[in-house]
């Protein structure tokens, strides 16, 4: 049989559609549109034990086209970049330590551009034992500066909750309170689904209440039979599961964050068979109806 070959220029750019194509139909169906990512924290063992190139091969292959990073792994923003890109994927969000952001917030500004960002925000308050209202006001405040640094950059702030956020305050909670205190055009919101539900908090509910605050989600589980209530933030990482296999209500979380526009879903799985799973969750994605 005789072999026809293309020139090299559009064999790239087939490679490149081929890629591209399978990378927007990674998570997506007829009910849930995404765009859809992955926080590359799921996959930290594997950056540690096999390296960026295979690791990132790895997040090529499970079709994701977006990344929320959680670092960069000794590379400077531009090899970093480059790597990514190489794959067909672009970093849109990452998390920095709440102390950076504290005491250098022009200089997070600075890498979170030099890395292509459109989002960069915090995971963590470093608050002292439970949290309340004045450590709340601090919080706030050094969200709100660095909101304004990020934003000369065009780049958008935001927090990412992490449970404990939920003790009661007046007639709601310290989230409410922190909330009030955040300008809403400098600081926006990431909700963590797992650890929203973790502290008996309704994920549906909260995202309508502040329809105009929440711009991107962590998509996680929690495992059926896991106690609910805690506001410790912290739980077995075993206790993360397969979208779908858990306990979350994601017939009326998905309806609800599409309905007040969020940006980005990213799936985060910290289990440590996030490699398996994370390939079954989007199949969930791409099949769920609501």
């Amino acid at each position: 049989m005789k072999k026809f070959l293309l020139p090299l220029g559009v064999a790239a750019a087939l490679a490149f559609a081929a890629v591209s194509a399978r990378a927007a139909d990674a998570g997506i169906g007829k009910s849930f549109q995404g765009p859809v990512g992955l926080q590359l924290y799921s996959l930290r063992a594997q950056f540690t034990a096999n390296g960026v190139p295979k690791t990132l091969d790895t997040v090529k292959g499970f079709g994701i086209q977006y990344a929320e990073l959680a670092g960069t792994y000794n590379l400077t923003p531009d090899q970093l970049r480059a790597q990514l890109a190489s794959r067909g994927i672009k970093a849109v969000s990452a998390h920095f330590a709440y102390k950076r952001f504290k005491d250098e917030p022009e200089a997070v500004a600075l890498e979170a551009k030099a890395l292509g960002l459109e989002f960069a925000g915090c995971a963590w308050a470093d608050h002292k034992g439970s949290l309340d209202e004045k450590q709340t006001h601090e919080i706030a405040a050094v969200f709100n500066k660095a909101g304004a640094a990020l934003a000369q950059h065009g780049i958008q702030f935001f927090y990412h909750n992490h449970g404990f956020e939920f003790v009661k305050h007046g007639d709601g909670t310290l989230m409410d309170l922190l909330m009030k205190e955040t300008d809403p055009k400098l600081v926006s919101f990431q909700m963590d689904i797992l650890w929203t539900v973790f502290p008996n908090q309704d994920p549906a509910q909260l995202l309508l209440k502040y329809p105009d605050r929440w711009k991107l989600i962590h998509l996680k589980d929690l495992k059926k039979g896991v106690e609910t209530g805690s506001l410790a933030g912290k739980t077995d990482v075993r206790n993360d599961v397969v979208l779908g296999t858990g306990q979350m209500k994601w017939s009326s979380i998905l309806p609800a964050a599409k309905k007040v526009g969020i940006k980005y879903y990213f799936i985060e799985d910290e289990s440590p068979t996030s490699e398996e799973q994370i390939p079954q969750s989007l199949k969930f994605l791409a099949g769920v109806a609501f």
